[in-house]
């Protein structure tokens, strides 16, 4: 699929562009990443009635004008107004028009896209507004691009930065406040106690990897109850470690919070713990009860069964096939 023309575009969030970069690695594709940020009102209002989403991109240095792409993949609720602009003004200008892809429920009536990639927990949202069809893939968390051989190769860059870690390395991916959790330094005391029993009882080491809503504050509760484990906590200076230490681990711990970390740490084949806290969300909550079903998650009380080894979740490759099907289908004569 090399050859096609292809568009990404995106708010330009990171958890949102990933997927929406990896899809178009998955297909082969080399696409142009674009990022649109709309306008406060605007993200509000649903993307069918958004006045002159492409004209708005435009002002904003989009090259959004022809010749349109043979495919885009727009990731997110915001990005869903110009996926079907572009897609209607491709069928002005030439025969074929553009293939749409929108990741994520794009809250609007799916017929309008091409495919429509949402996480299963997000289909009765879907279903509720009418917005579900034949051209919704549902999929098993979201969309990234590691898979254990990629992991590998990055655990190989870096084993001998973190050799002096015990064995077995646990790695410890946090998350931190939302919209649906409040993560204080309650959950941090919480898990530092769990992680330190795990230590005790195993002699484990642990790399610790934060992200931007952890908090001072928490990662400093959370370091204080890691005191003498010798615990790496990565600083966010310089490279970062996260696909190489996801390679290195021999198991993962993951809070409950963050549906990106916890596919990403299932794409390992490694064991993988979710330490939970409480949360308002029945979509998180949705989530987490079908990756345990699924056997790729089991909850973190302190104890870790390292000779356990879940099959690796790759929803990526799997989504990518079934696109390439339906877009040979769509082009194919007849």
């Amino acid at each position: 699929m090399a050859p096609i023309r292809a568009w990404v575009i995106t708010e330009g969030h990171a958890g949102i562009e990933v997927q929406a970069v990896a899809l178009a690695e998955a297909l082969g594709l080399k696409p142009r990443v674009m990022r649109v940020a709309a306008p406060f009102l605007w993200g509000w209002m649903p993307a069918t009635v958004w006045p002159a989403p492409i004209l708005f991109a435009r002002l904003q240095g989009a090259g959004l004008k022809p010749p349109w792409p043979d495919i885009l993949i727009t990731c997110g609720r915001r990005s869903a107004a110009l996926a079907l602009a572009i897609r209607r003004k491709s069928r002005k200008d030439g025969a074929m028009g553009t293939f749409a892809i929108h990741i994520l429920n794009p809250q609007v009536e799916s017929r309008g896209l091409d495919v429509v990639v949402t996480p299963r927990h997000d289909l009765d949202n879907l279903r509720q507004h009418r917005h579900g069809g034949p051209n919704v893939l549902p999929t098993l968390g979201s969309l990234h691009p590691l898979d254990p051989v990629c992991l590998a190769e990055e655990a190989n860059k870096l084993r001998d930065r973190f050799a002096g870690l015990p064995r077995p390395l646990v790695v410890v991916l946090v998350g931190g406040h939302s919209q649906n959790y409040q993560m204080g330094a309650q959950c941090m005391e919480t898990l530092g106690a769990c992680l330190r029993r795990l230590h005790e009882s195993s002699g484990c080491g642990f790399a610790v990897m934060t992200s931007r809503r952890t908090g001072a504050e928490n990662i400093a509760v959370l370091a204080g109850a890691l005191a003498g484990t010798g615990a790496y906590f990565w600083d966010g200076e310089g490279d970062n470690p996260y696909r190489g230490v996801l390679g290195l681990a021999d198991a993962l711990v993951v809070t409950y919070d963050s549906v990106n970390m916890i596919t990403e740490a299932a794409a390992t084949g490694k064991p993988v713990y979710v330490a939970t806290f409480e949360a308002n969300s029945d979509r998180i909550e949705s989530f987490n009860k079908d990756m345990r079903s699924a056997g790729h998650t089991r909850i973190f009380e302190g104890e870790i069964d390292f000779s356990w080894a879940p099959q690796p979740l790759l929803e990526t490759p799997r989504v990518a096939a079934e696109i390439m099907a339906r877009y040979a289908a769509a082009r194919s004569p007849g």
